[in-house]
């Protein structure tokens, strides 16, 4: 099994993200992995726009709660465009609509080597 970083190297990671250190810790980390960050965005309308204006994107990780709003909608648009993404954060899995309920959920504080896994095997 290849190193966790290993599978980020070339790959776009939408980071959709609110809190600032935990974003730019994320931020950090992808890149030294190899990854090209796009964001971090901080609110549901920002990721949107990010997407509709981004033909690549390879992953997503979404913290659910971005500023009181959820992140669903940005889900919604990541699975129409067959992006794999997960949900990064403190809530668990009852949190999480039906039609969301078999993404991948990390627990804060998050864990760069297991979001990686959970995205790219």
């Amino acid at each position: 099994m290849r190193p966790a970083a290993a599978v980020l190297t070339g790959r776009r990671v939408l980071l959709v993200e609110d809190d600032y250190f935990i974003a730019a810790d994320l931020r950090t980390w992808f890149e030294e992995s190899g990854a090209e960050v796009l964001g971090p965005v901080p609110s549901v309308d920002e990721a949107l726009a990010l997407i509709a204006g981004t033909d690549a994107i390879d992953a997503a990780v979404l913290d659910i709660n971005l500023q009181d709003d959820l992140v669903y909608p940005v889900a919604n648009a990541l699975r129409a465009r067959g992006v794999p993404f997960l949900f990064a954060t403190g809530y668990d899995l009852t949190v999480v609509p039906p039609p969301h309920g078999g993404v991948p959920l990390c627990q804060k504080p998050i864990d760069p080597q297991m979001v990686a896994k959970a995205l790219f095997g």
